[in-house]
């Protein structure tokens, strides 16, 4: 995504209100944030679902990572040969059947 431009990119909501058709087309194929201002002031921010699904999905793995490291300092840790054994076991009661 390029930076973001004020003159493109920044839009009163009323503006945006009469041509929110154009504006989310736009977003769509472009993946360019749209800041949506109220007198004035920044009110709201569209984006397009790929560049949303591409910012949850990174929020998500980002807190992953923490909490693993939370474990990991925290002293919750399972050596790889435990687990091993785990799914080992796992794995054969579950074959049986």
């Amino acid at each position: 995504m390029r930076a973001l431009r004020v003159s493109e990119d920044i839009v009163p909501v009323s503006q945006f209100k009469t041509e929110a058709a154009e504006w989310l087309k736009r977003c769509t194929a472009t993946g360019q944030a749209v800041v949506i201002t109220q007198n004035g002031k920044p009110a709201g921010v569209l984006i397009s679902p790929s560049v949303f699904d591409e910012l949850t999905e990174r929020k998500r793995f980002v807190a992953a990572v923490e909490e693993g490291l939370r474990d990991s300092e925290a002293g919750r840790l399972t050596d790889h040969k435990s687990v091993v054994s785990e799914l080992r076991q796992r794995y054969h009661k579950h074959s049986i059947r």
